[in-house]
C-alpha cells in the first residue's frame, strides 16, 4: 500500500477506534487479529487484506468505506 494512503487508513482506524473507546488490545481480540496487525496498521506499516479490514469496520460500526474514503 502506497505509504500516503496507509498513513490516512491509520489515522482513520485509530480515530475510530478512540471514539468508541476500544484499546488496540481490545480490538484485536474482538476481531480475532493480531495486536501485531493493529498496531502495524495504526502505525501506517505493512499490509492489511480487505477481509481483516471488513472485521475493523465490523467492530466499529462502520461501512467500509467509511475507512476507505480518502479525500485527495
Amino acid at each position: 500500500m502506497d505509504n500516503e494512503l496507509s498513513l490516512k487508513l491509520a489515522y482513520k482506524v485509530k480515530f475510530e477506534r478512540n471514539k468508541k473507546n476500544i484499546s488496540q488490545e481490545q480490538l484485536a481480540e474482538i476481531t480475532g487479529l493480531g495486536i501485531t496487525t493493529i498496531r502495524n496498521l495504526e502505525r501506517g506499516v505493512g499490509n492489511i487484506t480487505v477481509k481483516n479490514l471488513c472485521k475493523i469496520a465490523e467492530v466499529l460500526e462502520l461501512d467500509l468505506g467509511i475507512l476507505t474514503d480518502f479525500k485527495f
